[in-house]
């Protein structure tokens, strides 16, 4: 039985609505995060109608998932593991390929070394669908080799590796690869294509698209949180030492900006194409998951502008806060004795 569950990064994008989503669910969290963004994530868990009664069991541990003295701490009476923190999209793991290196993938051995050491039962990995790179084939399943053109997807597609080989019959492992998440958060990102599509129609009435025809598979934040608080009941013989694509749409960036536009009918948006910047263009395809789970979409893109854009009303009024943006707003040093030794 999975009562306490540790997030990694439980304070960062998805972090910051998985979190709410379990304890409201009943689990008792413990949020291993350093905050580099902000920690608004926390704020907002603060001033939840239920936090009150939510603080019996949550635990907050600002600390470095590099450092295994803090990661051990965070990882006492744990049964579950949810593992996001990281050097987080493809520009900004490729600032420092050192830095990304030591996040991404050392940190993830002292992570799955801990959690054994710990007695957790089961360790959730997020990875990424960037981990296939480009490729031409229609259906972009599990079975086909990834191929990483970033230093971000490469220590992605490494660190399944890690969490695969450590899968045993005493301790469950298991690793999503997201497509790109889109919705609201309160550490809310716009570097992210449905989020940026989405903040400029609603405060500039004009999206931009660079090229159009790249295709990007996308999923909900709401589908996100739900595929965590699935994996953490799922029986183990359904997901241990498995790797599951997770994302449902598939579309050409034009498309979503389409989507966008429509799903905005009120606001008089307008969509100017220009050349293309980012050559990126990849799909996925989720059937495993849906099969082997029996996992049924909650969210789409459209519903996920519908609960943005009232953010967007309300909350965030300036969008080109350097706050939004991982690339602008990331401060973080390498650290030279990832291990202390």
């Amino acid at each position: 039985m999975i009562n306490n569950v540790l997030i990694t990064g439980g304070f960062g994008y998805v972090g910051s609505r998985l979190t709410p989503h379990l304890l409201n669910e009943g689990y008792s969290v413990t949020v291993l995060d350093l905050c580099l963004y902000g920690e608004y994530g926390y704020e907002a868990l603060q001033k939840a109608p239920k936090y009150y009664e939510w603080s019996k069991r949550f635990k907050y541990i600002n600390g470095d998932i590099r450092d295994p003295n803090t990661v051990e701490e965070a990882m006492k009476d744990i049964d579950a593991v949810i593992h996001l923190a990281a050097i987080s999209n493809d520009p900004t793991g490729d600032i420092d390929e050192v830095l990304t290196k030591q996040v991404n993938f050392d940190a993830v051995g002292v992570l799955i070394s801990m959690a054994k050491k710990c007695g957790v039962k089961r360790f959730i990995n997020a990875s990424s669908s960037s981990v296939f790179g480009i490729k031409e084939e229609k259906d972009i399943t599990e079975k086909l080799e990834p191929e990483p053109i970033t230093f971000y997807s490469k220590y992605k597609m490494l660190s399944e590796w890690i969490v695969r080989a450590a899968s045993s019959e005493y301790f469950c492992t298991t690793s999503v690869r997201p497509a790109t998440v889109c919705g609201y958060s309160p550490r809310q990102r716009f570097d992210l294509t449905v989020n940026k599509l989405t903040a400029d129609a609603v405060h500039k009435g004009l999206i931009t698209v660079h090229g159009g025809q790249q295709r990007r598979p996308n999923v909900g934040m709401n589908d996100m949180i739900n595929i965590y608080s699935h994996l953490l009941k799922a029986k183990k013989e359904q997901i241990n030492g498995k790797t599951f694509n997770f994302g449902f749409e598939n579309h050409k960036v034009i498309e979503i900006a389409e989507l966008i536009k429509q799903q905005l009918s009120h606001l008089d948006v307008k969509i100017e194409v220009t050349k293309v910047y980012d050559q990126r263009d990849y799909h996925i395809s989720s059937e495993k998951i849906l099969k082997e789970l029996d996992y049924g979409p909650v969210s789409s893109i459209s519903r996920e502008v519908e609960e943005l854009q009232e953010a967007l009303k309300t909350q965030y009024k300036c969008i080109n806060d350097k706050r939004f943006y991982n690339m602008q707003s990331m401060q973080l040093e390498r650290n030279g004795s990832a291990y202390n030794i």
